[in-house]
C-alpha cells in the first residue's frame, strides 16, 4: 500500500469524523455523498481495519478510527495551512518601489518608515535615493519623490508633515547663560546659518500680529543641517535649523532653543507620486503607511 493513496482518504474520513455525517462532509468538502461513502469504503480494506459503524440510524467511530483520525487531522490542518500560505502569497504587495529624498529628511524621516515597510512585506524591493538635488518625475524614472518646501509641488502630490524652524544654541554658548528675549536682541550674536536652497540673509519672527525680519551676522554657513548641528553643539554659533533635526540634541541636553514663544519659517514635506507609477497597490500602501507614520512622530507632535 503507498501512503500517497490515502491522502483524500485521510482528509474526507477526518470531515466525517468532525460532522459526524456523510451529508454534511460532502457539502463541506464539495463533493457527492456516494463519493465520500465509497472513499470511505476503500480505505478500510486498503487499511484492513473498520473505522466507522455505520446503521441506519447512526455513526460511530471505533476505537481504532479515533485513533487513526488524529493523523487524519494533522494531515487536514498542514494541507489548510498550505492552501492559506498561497492565499496570503498572492495578496501581499510585491514588486519594485524607487524613492529619491532630501538627504537628511530621508535619513531622519523616511527611511525608519521603510525599514518597518521592508519588514512587513517580504516581496516587496526598494531603491532609495539620498540626494538634496531638484528632481523632476516627468523626467526621471522614481515612484515616488519626497520634496521638502513653502510651496506645494504642482500636482500629484501628499502632504506630510510641517517642519518648524528654529533658533538652538549649546548651553555652554553666551546666549544661552543669559537668554535673548526678543528678536531685537539678536544681531550681535554670530549665525550658522544654512547655505542651499532654505538659505536665509534675515531671520523671519512671527508673534501674534508682530512680524520682524532681522539681518543677522554668519561667520559659517553651510549647505547641510547636520553639519550645523553638530557646529551648533560644539558652541560654534547660533544655529538656524528645521526643530526635528534637534529634537536629539534637546532631549540630550546638548542644545537649547532660543526664542521658542515666536514662531519662525514654516516648511512642509511632501510625498509626489509620479503619474505612471507602478504598482499603484504597492505606492498607496506605502503612502499611507508613512502618512501615519509621520503623524505618529513625536519630532513633529510637539
Amino acid at each position: 500500500m503507498q501512503p500517497l493513496e490515502n491522502i483524500t482518504a485521510m482528509m474526507v474520513f477526518a470531515r466525517v469524523v468532525e460532522t459526524q455525517s456523510f451529508t454534511e462532509a460532502a457539502n463541506s468538502l464539495g463533493l457527492s455523498k456516494s463519493f465520500i461513502s465509497k472513499e470511505i469504503a476503500q480505505l478500510e480494506i486498503r487499511l484492513g481495519v473498520k473505522l466507522l459503524e455505520r446503521t441506519t440510524r447512526r455513526m460511530v467511530v471505533t476505537e481504532v478510527g479515533r485513533a487513526w483520525y488524529q493523523f487524519c487531522a494533522r494531515a487536514l490542518q498542514e494541507v489548510q495551512g498550505a492552501d492559506a500560505f498561497i492565499r496570503d502569497y498572492h495578496q501581499q504587495p510585491a514588486g519594485n518601489l524607487s524613492i529619491i529624498a532630501p538627504v537628511n529628511f530621508g535619513r531622519r524621516c523616511i527611511v525608519p518608515s521603510l525599514n518597518a515597510f521592508v519588514a512587513q512585506h517580504i516581496h516587496v524591493q526598494v531603491d532609495l535615493d539620498l540626494t538634496d538635488r531638484p528632481v523632476d518625475l516627468q523626467q526621471e524614472r522614481y515612484d515616488l519623490a519626497v520634496v521638502v518646501g513653502q510651496t506645494p509641488p504642482a500636482a500629484n502630490f501628499h502632504q506630510l508633515t510641517q517642519i518648524e524652524w528654529g533658533l538652538f544654541a549649546a548651553p555652554d554658548y553666551p546666549v544661552a547663560q543669559t537668554p535673548v528675549s526678543h528678536p531685537q536682541q539678536l544681531p550681535r550674536h554670530d549665525y550658522l546659518l544654512f547655505r542651499g536652497a532654505a538659505h536665509t540673509l534675515s531671520l523671519p519672527f512671527r508673534q501674534g500680529k508682530q512680524k520682524l525680519n532681522i539681518d543677522v551676522h554668519s561667520r559659517f554657513r553651510i549647505n547641510n543641517s547636520e553639519a550645523l548641528l553638530s557646529a551648533a553643539i560644539a558652541g560654534a554659533g547660533i544655529a538656524y535649523l528645521p526643530c526635528y533635526i534637534t529634537h536629539e540634541a534637546q532631549q540630550q541636553r546638548q542644545l537649547v532653543r532660543l526664542l521658542p514663544d515666536w514662531q519662525m519659517d514654516d516648511y512642509y514635506s511632501y510625498l509626489v507620486v509620479r503619474q505612471s507609477a507602478r504598482p499603484r497597490a504597492l505606492v498607496a500602501m506605502f503612502c499611507q503607511q508613512l502618512q501615519a507614520a509621520l503623524a505618529s512622530d513625536h519630532c513633529f507632535s510637539a
